[in-house]
């Protein structure tokens, strides 16, 4: 019969030559500042939310192929609901080559795009035998299982909201809560876990309802406060301005093994591509400096990438 606790004592020379050995826990990678803040790595669970259109599926797939380019011996499972994985590696192309997604998705490649194409083709081809994409049903049992068969580190869900756990549930309160039991149980199993989240709309400071980046916060999370207890680390995309902008907050809502800070980025839509923002404020550069920069930003794309993302 299974013990039903564990006594501090039996554990306490392990986890005493565990502290004192000097090595700190997984995390994988995601590239440069400000992105190497962010935490996933074997046991953690990591929630993502944000409004449609924010961009949360561009940032959990950049995290995703990031983190298999920066650690060789990860293999990665992706269940997304919505996209189909040819659609998904379209936008990986666009990141990696700096070619707008407009002209990859349809398919007005020319020669002077090659040389970038060739590029971002060999950073996926580097990786492809250690990327799969989960086939329908989408459920936690599939994914439990192709996880098993694919041997993957990494699980990223998107949405959660439309995987489903085992069993009958009375609602989709309910159905969420023993979700996250479940991703628990993966994370303990030494993997690492990316959940992507709707969020809902809050009041704005005008009454209305609105995904206003003031009013996101940890309850925004649709349907189900056991997301955000159950993660250990959550956040969500906010928009720092109009839907043209590209300044967006990743709002660092809650951390279980620190302290919470917001991290400034910068959505390069038309290549679904996110970076660190300039962490100085305009105002503190100087004129000229602030002017060069507001140029910077507002300058059009090349004439092969100038037409936008549709």
């Amino acid at each position: 019969m299974k013990a039903r606790y564990q006594c501090a004592a039996d554990l306490l020379d392990s986890w005493r030559d565990d502290v004192l050995s000097g090595k700190a826990p997984v995390l994988y990678p995601l590239g440069k500042a400000p992105l190497d803040r962010l935490e996933i790595g074997p046991g953690l669970v990591v929630l993502f939310g944000g409004a449609p259109g924010a961009g949360k599926t561009a940032f959990s797939m950049q995290c995703t192929i990031d983190a298999l380019r920066l650690t060789r011996e990860l293999r990665a499972l992706v269940c997304n609901v919505e996209m189909r994985a040819a659609t998904l590696l379209d936008r990986q192309l666009a990141r990696l080559s700096g070619v707008s997604l407009s002209v990859i998705r349809h398919r007005r490649l020319t020669a002077e795009h090659a040389d970038r194409i060739d590029q971002g083709l060999n950073t996926l081809q580097a990786i492809a035998d250690r990327l799969c994409f989960l086939r329908s049903p989408f459920d936690l049992e599939n994914v439990a299982a192709a996880a098993d068969e694919f041997h993957a580190g990494l699980l990223v869900l998107d949405y959660i909201q439309r995987i489903h756990p085992p069993g009958n549930h009375e609602n989709r309160r309910g159905s969420l809560d023993a979700t996250m039991n479940y991703l628990r149980q993966f994370a303990d199993a030494d993997v690492a876990v990316i959940v992507v989240s709707a969020v809902g709309r809050s009041k704005d400071k005008h009454g209305r309802n609105s995904y206003d980046a003031e009013g996101l916060s940890l309850a925004s999370f649709r349907e189900s406060s056991e997301l955000e207890f159950g993660a250990d680390s959550a956040f969500i995309l906010a928009s720092d301005g109009g839907a043209d902008s590209p300044a967006v907050t990743l709002k660092h809502l809650k951390d279980r093994h620190g302290a919470v800070k917001d991290i400034s980025l910068l959505f390069d839509r038309a290549r679904q591509s996110f970076s660190g923002a300039q962490a100085e404020p305009a105002a503190e550069r100087g004129k000229l400096s602030a002017a060069v920069a507001q140029l910077w930003q507002a300058a059009e794309p090349a004439a092969d990438d100038a037409e936008a993302t549709p």
